[in-house]
Order: C-alpha cells, then sequence, then structure tokens
C-alpha cells in the first residue's frame, strides 16, 4: 500500500506516463487508499485483569431476571453545544430541501443526563447547564425518591468518572439524606475503554440521532425536545434485549484476559 502511494507520487505531470517498475507494481486502485477518512473507536486493553473483572461483573448484572424491587437501570451523560442561526432558515419547498446557512451562533453547553431501564423499557433524559458532582447526586436522588421511590435498592450501571460515587451524595447533602440514598443503591462501574457496555451510552447515540440532530438554541428548548422524545420512547416501551453474555466474552474477547 505504501509503494502505491508513493507510485502515484511519483508522476511527472498530466499526460506523462508513470516508469516501467512502478507501472507494473499493482494493480491498486487510485479508491482503494482513503487517507482523508478514519475510523475511532474504543480499544480495550489486551490481558487486563481489572477490565476482565468489570467486564463480567456487568454481564452478569445484565444477566439478571427483572425485578421491580431491585431494578437495574443504565446512567451515562453527554456534553451538549447549545447553537443558534445567524439568519433564519428557509422552509422547505416542492423539489427543494430545507437550506440554513452554515454560519452560526454559540450560547455555550450543557450536559445531557440518561437514565434507562431496559428490561422495562424505561429512560429518563434530563439537559442541566453543568454535570459537577452536585448535579450528579441531583439526579441519583430524583431517581430515588420520584423514578423509584418504592424499590428496595436500586442496581447501578455507570463509567467511573469523577462524579459518579457515593461522595458525590456528601458533597450535595446532610450526611442522614446522603447515608440514606447512598444505602439504597448498588453501583457497578464499567470498566475503562469499555463504555459498549454501557446500556445508557447505546440510548444516548440513538437519542443523538433521532432528537439532537439540528441546532437547538437554549436549554428550555432542549429539556422540550428531550422531554418530547422520552415519552414516545416510554410509550412504546422498547426494550434493550442484551445478549451478549459471559460465556461470549470468555470466547470471542479471550484476547481482552490474562493469560497464565
Amino acid at each position: 500500500m505504501v509503494a502505491a502511494a508513493a507510485g502515484e507520487a511519483c508522476r511527472t505531470g498530466p499526460g506523462h506516463a508513470r516508469s516501467g517498475p512502478l507501472h507494473h507494481r499493482t494493480g491498486l486502485k487510485k479508491t482503494e487508499l482513503r487517507p482523508h477518512l478514519k475510523k475511532c473507536w474504543t480499544i480495550p486493553p489486551r490481558a487486563n485483569a481489572q477490565f476482565a473483572a468489570r467486564m463480567e461483573d456487568v454481564l452478569a448484572v445484565y444477566a439478571r431476571p427483572h425485578d421491580p424491587a431491585r431494578p437495574v437501570v443504565c446512567m451515562d451523560e453527554k456534553p451538549y453545544q447549545l447553537l443558534d442561526h445567524v439568519r433564519a432558515p428557509l422552509p422547505a419547498t416542492p423539489g427543494r430541501d430545507r437550506r440554513e446557512d452554515s454560519e452560526y451562533v454559540r450560547h455555550g453547553t450543557c450536559s445531557i443526563f440518561c437514565w434507562v431501564e431496559p428490561l422495562r423499557g424505561w429512560r429518563r433524559v434530563d439537559a442541566r447547564p453543568r454535570r459537577t458532582k452536585i448535579d450528579w447526586a441531583d439526579q441519583v436522588r430524583h431517581l430515588l425518591t420520584v423514578d423509584y421511590p418504592d424499590a428496595e435498592t436500586v442496581v447501578l450501571v455507570m463509567d467511573n468518572l469523577n462524579t459518579h460515587g457515593i461522595g458525590s451524595l456528601y458533597e450535595a447533602f446532610e450526611p442522614q439524606e446522603a447515608f440514606a440514598l447512598a444505602q439504597r443503591l448498588e453501583i457497578h462501574h464499567t470498566p475503562k475503554h469499555g463504555s459498549w457496555l454501557n446500556i445508557a451510552e447505546i440510548e444516548l447515540s440513538a437519542l443523538t440521532r433521532q432528537c439532537l440532530d439540528r441546532r437547538i438554541s437554549d436549554l428550555d428548548t432542549l429539556n422540550t425536545e428531550l422531554s418530547a422524545w422520552q415519552n414516545t420512547t416510554n410509550t412504546s416501551q422498547r426494550q434493550v434485549n442484551w445478549q451478549f453474555t459471559t460465556h461470549d466474552a470468555r470466547i470471542k474477547l479471550r484476547h481482552l484476559y490474562p493469560t497464565n
């Protein structure tokens, strides 16, 4: 591939033939090399015991049967940039798509919190100006006192962000309340480089495609749009049928496990 690319660069100019060795070197087509494109993905570490342990812990949680007294809820968050139009878009007309100016105005950023109970087919999404420990703690209190007031324990799956911990509850509330909330949580962290194990991240991806593929200028409008998506999705009770098991991981991802 490198030789072919070099061959392309060795042309002497328009209309000039390539030298003999380069001309016969390979049948590689020009379009088979696309240096202007790239793909990004999360690459988990090889032979990492900590990754394997946390992965199997989360997979075991996903294998549990539905239990209203101990619901499994996944949580994730993402930053979102609030943008406005410089000029009003031109609406679509027969035979012509909607048009909008490429120039835009920034109105700051916010954070979208997403909570999902996969087996129930329930979601809650909420945008906040920031993503501090206090914001996360407020979201957890809402989860336990409003979303699941009757649950004995909420089994919470999320990544290991610095704000995602019991200490955040003590930052936000008096010790008695923080302790009471913490006692109703069973926390399981996904491994570093293992965000694909968080079902809430998958839901955020769907939300982005279905709801956030346009400019939204302010937090109130964003939360109105999120609420509409949430209500529509919850009405359909679209459940998540997670099928990847610990057995699958030990076979298909055996390179992630330490070798003796």
